[in-house]
């Protein structure tokens, strides 16, 4: 199941809300216990949503829940010497990169079904357990509360990937306001749209241009297939965790922001703190800063960024492409801070800053989207040698899907700084008809899954 489905928006979602705000006042006697029903019944459905992803994976995700929570008690400074918590932390990681280990890589040699979400459930996992261990969150005593941690799922399956010390809190202590139940509407709402109006319609045309012979290209039709990617991963995962956001406000959780606007970046370095900021400040905090960060020498410090980035790579899946994909931008970042950054800086002309990540960005999207090295080798070089033939373009692009790359060129990068789109984020008439839209679309058979399931 997928929140941009018909199940999910129609059925699962209203009785989900239904029974977490309904049974907690007719059996709750008073506030504590009101929270705890609710965090059991947010956990039943939690669990519940991730059987409709093959109910053998409860096992799965049951026991990476009960190995980190015993792992959190060996871990805790308050219970243990070093020697036993730094078991406790090599036990964790070894069962969590284990499982993470068999399940996704393993397909480098043989086929390996993917459950659904391991790559952030089991960082989550990591986090919890690397934070007690550094006595940077207290332990949680409480099992149930800990599995609605790793499996609450508005962000289970695609993120964001949440800090167990961000969330520690509110898994005992919160309320939601009738403001914020509306706003996480709201931000349902704007980022349903966001996937389903803008990166299916674009999907349709980046899924045409790769069934071709990619081989024959011309370069207008090779150009408009990247740079029509670049606009639907985004679409497509911001508005994911657009929806995560906004579902956790109904349930009275605050996420952090997974993204902030990266197109508008003018320089590798920013993209990457704007793209899936929870991944990059999972690997700045559990990896870069524990590695010297950029305390040491230039050397070192480059080092570094190339050991995360190649992490990034390997994170994202058993395909050479994601390696590929994830080295070359550390090396970018390694040649920024070396040299070129200070060009980037002195440039008076911040436009071209972004117009040339923008390229950049575009051209490595398109090593992402790659089943191979060489498919994507023989796509890029089509896009710079492949000719000029505008009229191809009629084949692939349609009333709507003109439409739906105006709005993502809009919406989505240099024009998003000089227009405001705040009406429609806060105002309920324009999330109204964005739910109208987009259940319309749905109902219609959109294209639909989210390319960050994958990982």
């Amino acid at each position: 199941m997928v929140f941009s489905s018909l199940v999910f928006c129609t059925i699962f979602l209203p009785i989900c809300l239904l029974a977490y705000y309904g049974v907690p006042r007719i059996v709750g006697k008073n506030a504590e216990r009101k929270l705890t029903l609710s965090n059991y019944i947010l956990l039943g459905f939690s669990l519940l949503f991730y059987a409709f992803g093959g109910v053998k994976y409860l096992l799965l995700i049951s026991g990476v829940i009960i190995i980190n929570w015993l792992a959190g008690f060996l871990c805790s400074k308050k219970r243990h010497g070093l020697i036993v918590r730094r078991l406790g932390l090599i036990f964790a990681i070894v069962c969590d990169l284990g499982a993470l280990f068999f399940f996704k890589y393993l397909n480098f040699w043989i086929p390996v079904v993917l459950p659904v979400g391991i790559s952030f459930f089991t960082f989550q996992a990591l986090s919890y357990v690397i934070d007690v261990y550094k006595d940077d969150a207290e332990l949680q005593s409480n099992l149930f509360f800990f599995a609605l941690y790793i499996s609450c799922f508005p962000q289970l399956v695609a993120g964001p990937i949440i800090h167990y010390k961000d969330v520690a809190t509110q898994l005992v202590d919160r309320t939601v306001s009738d403001q914020g139940f509306v706003v996480g509407i709201k931000r349902f709402c704007f980022g349903l749209g966001k996937k389903v109006l803008i990166a299916n319609t674009l999907a349709e045309i980046v899924d045409k241009i790769w069934k071709t012979d990619i081989s024959n290209l011309d370069a207008t039709t090779a150009w408009l297939g990247a740079i029509c990617y670049t606009f639907q991963i985004y679409y497509d995962f911001s508005g994911y965790s657009d929806m995560a956001i906004g579902l956790g406000k109904m349930f009275g959780f605050d996420f952090k922001e997974n993204f902030n606007h990266p197109y508008r970046s003018e320089s590798v370095r920013e993209f990457w703190r704007r793209w899936h900021i929870s991944l990059s400040t999972w690997f700045r905090d559990y990896v870069y800063i524990p590695l010297g960060g950029s305390r040491c020498s230039m050397s070192r410090t480059c080092v570094n960024i190339f050991i995360v980035f190649l992490l990034t790579g390997i994170w994202h899946g058993a395909n050479y492409t994601f390696i590929v994909w994830g080295v070359v931008y550390g090396l970018l970042l390694i040649f920024e801070r070396l040299w070129f950054g200070k060009i980037l800086d002195k440039n008076p002309v911040k436009f071209l800053n972004r117009i040339l990540i923008f390229i950049v960005v575009t051209i490595l999207w398109v090593v992402f989207r790659a089943d191979s090295i060489s498919s994507a080798g023989i796509y890029i070089s089509r896009m710079f040698i492949g000719g000029a033939n505008i009229l191809n373009l009629l084949n692939y692009l349609s009333g709507i899907t003109v439409l739906a790359f105006i709005f993502a060129c809009l919406f989505g990068g240099f024009v998003q700084a000089h227009i405001n789109i705040k009406f429609l984020k806060n105002s309920m008439v324009a999330s109204l008809v964005l739910l109208a839209l987009s259940l319309i679309f749905l109902a219609n058979g959109t294209y639909n899954p989210f390319i960050y399931y994958q990982f």
